[in-house]
């Protein structure tokens, strides 16, 4: 990772993350195992400054690309992958909102002021009968105009982090507007509740529990997007890597348990440790190459949305590194379990927890099948070169 390095900023937060990180570590196996949300672990991460880097310096803050947010959730994702699922989006959420800048502006310098405070937010836009936001579904949640305020009423899911977060940035169908809107919405609001559903194999300590809104009555101004619906679907932006970065991350956490393992793993049927086996080699040489080809991509992505010149050009390239990196994830982590054996199965060895939280990303926007169509279709609809003239 240290070729990906480039300021100080980076190298002074790759540096505090593997502090924290190896602290983080020491019972992220036991929490994992009990589905324990790391409330101590996102506190100290919000109080370290961690979930203020994205916003901008003219806000006060560090103004964090995603370049930097990318390389630190990978570090993060090492020691403790719950941790960074759930507090990545407190990189990428605000990330998206500055650099867009459509909220108005003494809305965004109270949201800087939020976050500079400590204040924790994710989106909450799943919904049990509509599925991901980016299949194009309606949501089921409702905002009625009352008067000055709005009446939001209905059910999230997958509401990552929500143990902790101080705002949740709710999709709701506002019937007066016929279009969907975004209320940032403060957890302590009467009739906003949490109902903890979340009961997986994978993620396990993300608290990625059910919003419920029961009559939350909120004043206009809480009304903070309007997004025009994108005929041509939803785009995703750079500052979704913080997805693949964490899977990443796993990845380069089984590959190291493994190299180790192979090192000093010497049963008797060997001379030496099994690191001296030509398939071991093979699986750690095939790990290695899955690594870098992962890390090239994602971290090539994301220095392209850096480029206010290179940005606009995005096209697809942020689903693909987003299927591209998780895919490899699973793979290298399914390689790590073959170079270990039958003991990656334990329930004590953190192999098996690699296995099963890898896996997630699977099921995170955008989903793979969406990804392959639309470069499919990019390809079929104008992707095609005009035939040569005389052919």
């Amino acid at each position: 990772m240290e070729l990906f390095i480039r300021t100080e900023l980076q190298r002074e937060w790759v540096a505090k993350l593997n502090a924290l990180g190896m602290v983080f570590a020491e019972d992220a196996q036991e929490r994992d195992e009990a589905g324990t949300y790391p409330a101590e672990q996102i506190r100290a991460l919000a109080d370290s400054g961690y979930t203020a880097l994205a916003v901008p310096e003219e806000f006060g803050g560090a103004g964090a690309g995603v370049h930097d947010m990318v390389l630190f959730q990978e570090t993060l994702a090492k020691y403790d992958e719950n941790v960074a699922l759930s507090i990545g989006w407190n990189l990428g959420v605000p990330g998206g909102i500055f650099e867009q800048r459509s909220w108005p502006e003494e809305m965004l310098q109270f949201f800087a002021g939020e976050l500079l405070g400590g204040a924790l937010v994710n989106r909450a836009v799943s919904e049990a009968a509509t599925g991901s936001p980016s299949r194009g579904g309606r949501p089921g949640t409702v905002a009625v105009r009352d008067g000055d305020s709005y009446i939001v009423s209905g059910r999230k899911s997958f509401s990552t982090g929500s143990p902790a977060l101080t705002y949740f940035l709710t999709s709701a169908w506002i019937e007066e507007k016929e279009r969907i809107g975004f209320f940032l919405l403060h957890k302590d609001l009467d009739g906003l509740s949490i109902d903890e559903t979340w009961d997986v194999v994978s993620m396990r300590g993300t608290g990625s529990h059910d919003l419920v809104l029961d009559g939350v009555r909120v004043d206009e101004g809480a009304l903070v997007e309007l997004p025009v619906k994108n005929a041509g679907g939803p785009k995703f932006d750079g500052w979704l890597l913080h997805l693949p970065a964490t899977y990443l991350g796993i990845a380069q956490a089984a590959r190291d348990y493994a190299v180790e393992f192979a090192g000093s793993h010497a049963p008797n049927s060997v001379k030496g440790p099994i690191s001296q086996l030509p398939n071991v080699r093979q699986l750690i040489g095939e790990i290695d190459l899955e690594l870098s080809q992962a890390r090239h991509v994602l971290y090539s992505v994301a220095d392209a949305h850096d480029d206010p010149a290179r940005r606009p050009h995005l096209g697809n390239e942020v689903p693909v590194a987003k299927t591209a990196v998780t895919n490899a994830a699973i793979s290298i982590v399914d390689k790590a379990m073959r170079v270990v054996g039958a003991k990656s199965l334990q329930r004590t060895n953190p192999l098996q927890r690699y296995y099963r939280n890898v896996r997630a990303g699977l099921h995170n926007p955008p989903a793979d099948d969406m990804t392959i169509r639309s470069l499919a279709e990019e390809a079929l609809g104008h992707g095609i070169n005009e035939p040569s003239v005389g052919k």
